[in-house]
């Protein structure tokens, strides 16, 4: 008797624990469906809230809000003036969303015929539409950012394989890398309540060069840098004259002696002897307080590249360098240079195109200082800043080249007029106009 009790007591438990076990499974199966469930709605309104928040613009949210509150208000208070305001908005946000309505299809190409101008300059650029499809597309507005503006164009209706072409100028009226791009297609309604674009990837870089003028081979350097130290080793183009011979066919013409080749009858040309030439600095300030005004770092920044392109068409070594930035919240002031680029004139102007002052930037004597340990074998160096430095701080400047080092300060004072003057070592040759650059450094070669 006893044995059968507890043979029913145990299929009892058994059973409660087979129902209880069922109900468990079921209510786990159930959470884990609401779980992904939720996930799914809620990726659902993520996405359905992405796309109305990039269509609907803020003068449409303000629509929505207007037909909101006017309908709830009229029909509560029974003001018929707000039930026809609140009719009226949502009948204007219904006729918007048609303007949405259709693909766009649409293939649009930007293309500039230059990325490299000289600032003041054209710039066109070409933005062109092209309906890739079978069909007719209906227009499209066009919308190209240009630096902080921005290009609009209305793109007629195409029908299928036609092509649309807008130019545009980029304003160039000041140096710089005017980003343009990236272009984008947009269907809107005439109010402006709802938008739809399509932002295109390619986008361009426009450089602004500065401004630089052509420095004659003589006004570069001064005598003893342009002979530099001969050697026994003969070239056909140098500056150390050795001895004429006669012309063999691949020497240049330029070196012919035609006074000799008129009294011995045949050509002769010019033999040299080739010099180690020296080395030329060219060091350009960017802290804001070496400069009075914007127009004395313009002025800079164009004697800075007059210098150095007019060292690269005469193949001579020469680093150019500028003042290295602080970040912001450092805890100490960065110690070291911007070394510009030097491979060729192109790239020289890429680099002057984008430097600009800065507050935190090293100031003169400090940039000469580290500029003098990172360039061995400097023959001439050239400070380039504005006018707020006194003589005292040139000096100081300068000190830091070693005896050997012909130091030329050449201080921009938009406006001012060309000087030259002696501190101890030093010149400071002073500019008022871009201009004044070739006959300051004339003048200082020949005193």
């Amino acid at each position: 008797m006893t044995t059968t009790v507890s043979r029913t007591q145990v299929e009892l438990t058994n059973a409660r624990a087979k129902l209880v076990g069922s109900r468990d499974g079921v209510l786990a199966d159930a959470i884990v469906w609401l779980v992904r469930s939720t996930r799914v709605v809620w990726s659902a309104v993520a996405v359905a809230w992405r796309w109305l928040t990039a269509v609907i613009t803020p003068l449409g949210w303000s629509m929505i809000a207007v037909a909101s509150l006017a309908l709830v208000g009229g029909y509560v208070f029974g003001w018929t003036e707000a039930v026809v305001i609140g009719w009226t908005a949502l009948a204007m946000l219904l006729v918007a969303t048609a303007y949405l309505a259709g693909r766009n299809a649409y293939q649009v190409h930007l293309s500039l015929p230059a990325n490299r101008v000289v600032v003041g300059d054209k710039a066109p650029g070409e933005v062109q539409t092209t309906n890739p499809t079978r069909r007719r597309l209906a227009g499209v507005r066009v919308e190209v950012p240009v630096g902080q503006g921005l290009a609009e164009f209305a793109s007629p209706s195409l029908a299928g394989g036609e092509s649309h072409s807008d130019v545009f100028v980029v304003p160039t009226a000041r140096r710089g890398i005017v980003p343009i791009g990236p272009v984008r297609t947009v269907r809107a309604d005439p109010v402006g309540l709802l938008r739809r674009e399509i932002v295109w990837a390619e986008s361009l870089d426009l450089f602004v060069h500065p401004r630089t003028i052509a420095i004659p081979s003589m006004s570069t350097g001064f005598v003893r840098d342009l002979e530099g130290a001969p050697t026994r080793d003969l070239t056909s183009s140098d500056v150390a004259f050795h001895a004429l011979r006669e012309y063999v066919p691949g020497d240049e013409r330029r070196n012919i002696h035609w006074k000799s080749t008129a009294k011995t009858g045949s050509y002769m040309v010019r033999q040299f002897e080739q010099t180690r030439r020296s080395h030329l600095l060219v060091a350009l300030s960017l802290s804001a307080a070496d400069y009075a005004n914007g127009e004395e770092f313009e002025l800079a920044v164009s004697a800075t590249g007059s210098l150095g392109v007019r060292a690269m068409q005469d193949s001579r070594t020469v680093a150019v360098v500028a003042s290295a930035l602080t970040p912001d919240f450092a805890k100490r002031a960065v110690h070291s240079v911007r070394r510009i680029s030097t491979v060729n004139r192109g790239r020289l102007l890429d680099d002057l195109s984008g430097v600009e002052t800065a507050e935190t930037a090293l100031r003169m004597p400090e940039l000469a200082r580290i500029a003098s340990e990172g360039a061995a074998g400097t023959s001439i160096a050239f400070l380039i800043c504005g006018s707020t430095l006194g003589a005292a701080q040139l000096r100081s400047a300068a000190a830091h080249f070693p005896l050997g080092v012909d130091v030329v300060a050449i201080v921009c004072d938009a406006g001012a007029v060309p000087s030259l003057r002696r501190v101890t070592d030093l010149s400071v040759l002073t500019i008022g106009f871009l201009e004044d650059l070739q006959k300051s450094l004339a003048k200082r070669m020949a005193a």
